[in-house]
């Protein structure tokens, strides 16, 4: 699969995820690297910003061709 095909399928996915889904994709986010952030943060801050940063640790997890 493309890279850009994968990005427009994940975006497209994670557009029509809700504040509770995209909280628990991002407490449970396994890549390269952790995501930590606090229970908190993540209930204080925008749906928006939520698809955002599981956005970008998605894309920065995946290898690029």
């Amino acid at each position: 699969m493309s890279a850009r095909t994968y990005f427009d399928r994940e975006a497209t996915s994670i557009a029509a995820l809700g504040r509770i889904e995209l909280k628990r994709r991002i407490r449970n986010f396994r890549g390269r690297f952790r995501l930590d952030f606090t229970e908190d943060y993540l209930n204080n801050i925008s749906v928006d910003r939520l698809r955002h940063i599981l956005l970008a640790a998605l894309i920065n997890a995946t290898p690029h061709s």
